[in-house]
């Protein structure tokens, strides 16, 4: 007799069951958390640091900042002043939850309302993982093209928030938003779509609200 275990199935499943432990225990410090996926390119750091700016006096901030490698991104974040954690994953495409427990054991949480958590910057692995976050926020970029839900579903289906990016660019790039949308909506009928600038802070503002209602509602 023998029994054949599935890597895949089991390194999931372990996965999951530490994803659970993180999103307690942000739950229970009343944390917002916030997992930003999306292409190397899209915006992910800027528009991070844009929402900062926009309510650090309101909210106390932490980062979570994945790469491969290096530090650049994490060094935009040091003029704030605020808590935040570099994890190099050293080849992996994605953060998983056991790298997010670790990291959130070394930051101080009873000072923070909001937490940011950018992940490695790729359409396909960070859709599989599950980190314990309560709202997965996906960056897309015009530049990256109308086709993009089409081949990556997977992570627009996992998202509750959709953020079109570079909108500014309209007038260079040809971009379809109602195949776009029409697409998206194929994946995910609930999900959240706002589109904005985060370089020059048009429509920033929709996502200012809407991050202060999701702090009322969920906390």
């Amino acid at each position: 007799m023998f029994k054949v275990i599935r890597i895949e199935e089991s390194l999931f499943e372990e996965n999951d069951k530490i994803a659970k432990e993180v999103k307690d225990t942000l739950r229970k410090r009343k944390i917002l958390s916030f997992n930003i996926m999306g292409s190397p390119g899209s915006g992910k750091t800027l528009f991070i640091e844009r929402t900062v700016e926009n309510l650090k006096d309101k909210f106390n901030f932490g980062i979570i900042e994945g790469d491969i490698e290096g530090t650049l991104d994490t060094e935009r974040f040091k003029r704030f002043n605020i808590p935040t954690i570099q994890i190099n994953t050293g080849g992996g495409c994605h953060l998983d939850a056991n790298m997010i427990k670790k990291a959130i054991s070394e930051i101080n949480l009873n000072h923070i309302d909001v937490l940011f958590i950018e992940n490695v910057g790729n359409l396909v692995c960070p859709a599989e993982f599950d980190i314990g976050t309560e709202k997965n926020v996906i960056i897309f970029s015009i530049t990256e093209g109308n086709d993009k839900v089409i081949k990556y579903p997977l992570i627009f289906s996992v998202s509750d928030i959709c953020v079109i990016n570079k909108i500014d660019l309209l007038p260079y790039i040809e971009f379809d938003f109602e195949n776009f949308e029409k697409n998206l909506r194929k994946v995910s009928s609930k999900i959240k779509i706002i589109k904005l600038s985060s370089k020059t802070g048009q429509n920033f503002e929709k996502w200012i609200e809407y991050l202060k209602e999701l702090k009322k509602k969920e906390f």
